[in-house]
């Protein structure tokens, strides 16, 4: 039986190299602009989208990383789960794809037959058809998915797009980086990972179609950079303040005492290193409340700002349609507060 985290040291959006660093090696890069494409790379949004006709744009995007289990037919499914959530998070029905693979020739192909078999049927429950792809070798496996899906150009969703006097909205529990790291040390119990992993194989899809009727006008899939990165990416780019609750933050049972025991993920350090000042915290909160924001999420949940006006009807719709979702914050004008464009109390 082929175990993929005896090979890999971080898994899943975990092994995304440190935001600052990123954002200083494409600072000076020069942006393509043409009046059909809708949006850049230059707000860091989840995908880029380019207008083909007045009723329709092209969702273009990517994602792959190192295994974030054991299984390699799990990994296949939340990999292509994780690639397609960017198209969901920018309010479009992915539609394309193309396999990405890397695969050591160390491992039994078997395993990669697995993968691809676990990507496939993730990318057919969302009527994705993958039209072929790309392998090389490699001494750590990873995978996932070049993405192609469409929106109506006027209702894109971006990170943008957040107003003031609007509610934050999650649509999945916070943890997966938590669990892995607990995982690889024996720390955390076999219903945990359960849990974490059903979380991140399931697709986006349904939350979005709960969404969309009340009008998102900005948001976000939360990812590699933690609930904190993405929610600070989106007070830069809307030019907003945002609090969010930490008492409302759905967290996975557990998670809390796996950080109380000091197993941190270093990708939690590197996320909180790149907010800086920018995501501030109310003095009472614990420490573990305060890196827990930061914990890195693979396939994580979609996050959008709602106007306050449609709350009750939203989680009517969501309670008949038997998903979860969580009011995690609200946004602001903001005021004079120096460099911090996040308030976490």
């Amino acid at each position: 039986m082929i175990d993929l985290l005896k090979v890999v040291e971080y898994g899943g959006c975990s092994a995304k190299l440190p935001a600052v660093e990123l954002e200083k090696l494409i600072s000076n890069f020069p942006i393509f602009k043409s009046d059909n494409v809708i949006v850049d790379s230059s707000l860091h949004d989840d995908a880029g989208v380019y207008k083909i006709s007045d009723q329709q744009a092209l969702i273009f995007t990517t994602d792959f990383f190192p295994p974030i289990c054991s299984d390699p037919y799990t990994f296949g499914r939340i990999a292509a789960a994780n690639s397609m959530s960017d198209v969901y998070a920018m309010g479009g029905k992915p539609i394309l794809a193309l396999n990405i693979n890397m695969y050591p020739s160390t491992l039994p192909l078997a395993g990669l037959a697995d993968i691809l078999r676990g990507g496939n049927d993730a990318a057919c429950s969302a009527g994705v058809a993958i039209l072929g792809g790309h392998t090389i070798e490699d001494a750590v496996p990873k995978y996932g998915l070049a993405v192609v899906g469409l929106v109506h150009p006027d209702k894109v969703i971006t990170n943008s797009g957040l107003k003031a006097g609007q509610k934050l909205y999650l649509s999945k529990k916070i943890g997966t980086g938590a669990v892995q790291a607990a995982s690889r040390a024996g720390l955390a119990d076999s219903k945990l990972v359960d849990e974490a992993i059903e979380s991140m194989m399931m697709l986006n899809d349904r939350a979005l179609e709960s969404f969309l009727p009340f009008n998102p006008t900005g948001g976000t899939d939360i990812t590699g950079f933690g609930l904190g990165g993405h929610v600070l990416r989106m007070a830069m780019a809307s030019k907003k303040h945002i609090t969010l609750y930490a008492d409302k933050i759905p967290l996975f049972d557990g998670v809390m005492d796996i950080y109380e025991q000091g197993c941190i993920p270093g990708s939690t350090f590197r996320n909180r290193e790149f907010a800086d000042d920018r995501v501030r915290f109310s003095d009472e909160l614990k420490y573990e409340q305060k890196m827990l924001v930061f914990d890195a999420q693979t396939s994580g949940g979609l996050l959008f700002g709602i106007d306050e006006k449609y709350e009750d009807m939203l989680l009517k719709t969501v309670k008949e349609q038997g998903l979860s979702l969580w009011c995690v914050g609200h946004t602001s004008e903001p005021c004079d507060s120096g460099n911090e464009y996040v308030k976490v109390c």
